[in-house]
């Protein structure tokens, strides 16, 4: 495959298209400090015990719940589980594999708040052609992406499927095979 340095904030429609048709994308090292720092201001703002919305409180109505610190993993893991909401026929891996090379661009800008390890797992899913596997249909939010977005998350933490370039497999067992964390 064909890899393509992705400049977020630069990438042009010629660069989507490469994607879209097998081109890896590799960030820019340009752009990590940025994502650096930003995840560092998450923790210390976490670390100060600062109420944050949706890092350390419920969502919505629940938005002045403050939630323990032992219990903020479970939450981001539950927020995830609960909008991998998605039926019907998988989308084509293609529009995964875009879909997820759109988010790294969106991630890697530095605004929010992911660790460096988030950004790494996704490019060596796309590296090593590991692709969620997206409902075509169940979407909600005002964006439509949070069922899509949460399907290509579940994964990331090993829950769902995906489809590698030998056949479609459990996350675990494609991430175990891939040599991915």
């Amino acid at each position: 495959m064909t890899e393509l340095t992705l400049k977020p904030g630069n990438a042009t429609l010629a660069d989507w298209r490469a994607i879209y048709r097998g081109a890896v994308p590799k960030l820019d090292n340009a752009c990590r400090p940025k994502i650096k720092a930003s995840a560092e201001a998450v923790a210390r703002i976490v670390a100060k015990g600062e109420p944050v919305y949706g890092i350390n409180t419920g969502f919505g109505k629940l938005a002045s719940v403050r939630i323990p610190a032992e219990d903020l993993e479970t939450l981001q893991r539950n927020i995830v589980l609960s909008h991998a909401a998605g039926v019907g026929e998988p989308m084509p891996v293609a529009v995964c594999r875009l879909m997820m090379a759109l988010k790294l661009a969106s991630l890697a800008q530095g605004a929010s708040g992911v660790r460096p390890q988030t950004i790494e797992l996704l490019e060596a899913m796309l590296a090593n052609d590991v692709i969620p596997v997206v409902p075509a249909q169940g979407s909600v939010g005002a964006s439509g992406d949070l069922a899509p977005l949460s399907h290509m998350t579940a994964v990331m933490i090993g829950v769902g499927e995906c489809f590698t370039p030998h056949g479609r497999f459990p996350a675990k067992v494609a991430f175990v095979s891939h040599g991915l964390e």
